[in-house]
């Protein structure tokens, strides 16, 4: 790795946002087990390696956090950011939120997240062009936790800036963690203080008044902190990646009209071609870890105490796991494809994310069964974390 023609990889290098998949291949191919030793970090990018890394949470742990500025900078995460928590405490933190965050609770969105589209979509029908991520992306994520949790809709847009905010960093830069702001969030303070004398049947009610055992055997609710704590991880996991998904529902159908017009004339495809599009352009591409005890990759050593990056985004492109694997295929024999990750930490909200990409993508076929990209002037969000679109203009054809 030390020649000029060896591979080099920067996740913070924004000439790789656009397209990344030659140096995931080359990372493969060359070095399956990568050091980048000005970050002091190690990744593998093969479909076989994060298959077996992301479910072993002895080896490879998420107490220090899930991204790698976040496992460098050694800050102290709080208790009940089950993200960034190993077992016992994440199984328990977590079977407390999967209590409440049921396959009910979720399918009964359905119809408001329907609805929503519907008023957004509408009044666009004739028009000529709009930025589906201003229209849809960026506001859909936002209602449906808006939603979830309970949160006026007067008070939704705030709180989704919040969050994007914190992800955000400029270009080849690093998210900065200053104070630990990305892990509490007094913007919900005010709604928790409320809700707890003025029950409902929300998402925040039900973490103030479900009781749990914790880890010391005892039996009791969420203090405020650790509600403030869940309804930000709900809010921040659930928003930014969702709203990415979005903008690649509008980017791939673009560049695959084929299979979008196949899509259009059997709409039962959809569920497949969400699958597909959430392996080809998982918004969160690689997912960090702190290692526990020396473990081997490819005949190397990674020492205890080092970061690891699983790259998903490779993964999930990775030619032995999936023949012809860079495309868009809606009768692939899906399996595991790695963008919600897997073991412990699968996405507790995959299932969430699903629906709203199946009703989005559903009811901007049914209104636009095609469209171009206004390629030069979309724009890609720069973060160190999430890969997704921040503009997208599309021509309505």
């Amino acid at each position: 790795m030390s020649t000029d023609s060896a591979v080099h990889w920067d996740p913070y290098d924004p000439s790789l946002v656009s397209d990344p998949y030659p140096v995931y291949r080359r990372l493969r191919e060359e070095a399956p087990l990568y050091y980048n030793a000005e970050y002091d970090f190690y990744a593998v990018s093969r479909y076989v390696d994060c298959e077996r890394g992301l479910p072993d949470w002895q080896t490879f742990s998420s107490a220090r956090g899930g991204i790698l500025e976040l496992i460098k900078s050694g800050i102290e995460i709080p208790p009940g950011t089950l993200i960034f928590e190993d077992p016992p405490a994440h199984d328990i933190h977590r079977k407390l939120l999967a209590r409440v965050f049921t396959p009910r609770r979720i399918s009964e969105l359905e119809a408001k997240v329907r609805a929503y589209c519907e008023r957004t979509l509408d009044p666009l029908v004739g028009a000529g062009s709009f930025d589906l991520m201003a229209a849809v992306g960026t506001e859909l994520p936002m209602r449906v936790i808006g939603m979830l949790l309970g949160i006026p809709e007067t008070d939704q847009e705030a709180l989704r800036d919040t969050a994007d905010e914190s992800l955000r960093t400029e270009a080849g830069g690093q998210m900065d963690f200053k104070g630990g702001a990305i892990l509490s969030n007094e913007a919900f303070a005010e709604y928790i203080d409320w809700r707890r004398d003025n029950p409902s049947t929300d998402l925040m009610t039900d973490l103030l008044y479900t009781e749990f055992e914790d880890e010391n055997g005892t039996v009791r609710t969420l203090t405020r902190d650790e509600v403030i704590t869940y309804t930000t991880v709900v809010a921040g996991a659930g928003n930014e990646t969702t709203g990415r998904l979005v903008g690649w529902i509008g980017a791939t159908l673009a560049r695959n009209p084929e299979q979008r017009a196949e899509i259009v004339a059997d709409p039962s495809l959809v569920p497949a071609a969400i699958e597909e599009i959430l392996r080809l352009e998982p918004p969160g591409p690689f997912i960090g870890r702190y290692v526990t005890r020396d473990v081997e990759f490819h005949g190397r050593t990674v020492p205890a105490g080092s970061a690891i990056l699983f790259i998903v985004g490779s993964a999930n492109r990775d030619e032995s796991r999936y023949p012809d694997a860079d495309r868009l295929d809606l009768h692939r024999r899906m399996g595991n494809q790695l963008t919600f990750g897997l073991g412990a930490h699968y996405c507790l909200g995959a299932a969430l994310a699903r629906l709203e990409g199946r009703v989005a993508m559903e009811e901007i076929l049914r209104r636009f069964p095609s469209w171009d990209v206004d390629w030069e002037t979309a724009k890609l969000a720069q973060t160190s974390t999430v890969r997704g679109w921040e503009s997208l203009p599309i021509t309505i054809g």
